[in-house]
């Protein structure tokens, strides 16, 4: 799914891919947002990215992230209301759709 900034950003950052899975899942679930890519970047570091309205965006990151920390290793999250365009470039290199 290609990004292009006109919507809110959520990113969930895990350590492993269980916690990664378990957060993408109930963000998902949690409201009615899309799901961008993920970023698999080393050292098991792994990144959900989601978009949709902000308070969607807002619930779902919070869920997921609640998620996440119940089963493993949180270690960032973030909501970023309308992210300039290029930003768009860097989310979408990983779409789930290529």
């Amino acid at each position: 799914m290609r990004y292009r900034g006109e919507e809110a950003l959520g990113l969930v950052e895990t350590i492993g891919l269980v916690p990664a899975l378990k957060a993408a899942d109930e963000m998902l679930k949690a409201a009615n947002v899309e799901l961008i890519s993920y970023e698999n970047i080393g050292s098991t570091l792994v990144t959900i990215m989601i978009k949709g309205d902000i308070a969607a965006v807002e619930a779902s990151v919070a869920a997921g992230a609640k998620a996440a920390e119940e089963i493993g290793n949180l270690t960032a999250y973030n909501v970023m209301p309308r992210p300039i365009s290029y930003v768009g470039d860097i989310v979408s290199v990983h779409d789930i759709d290529s």
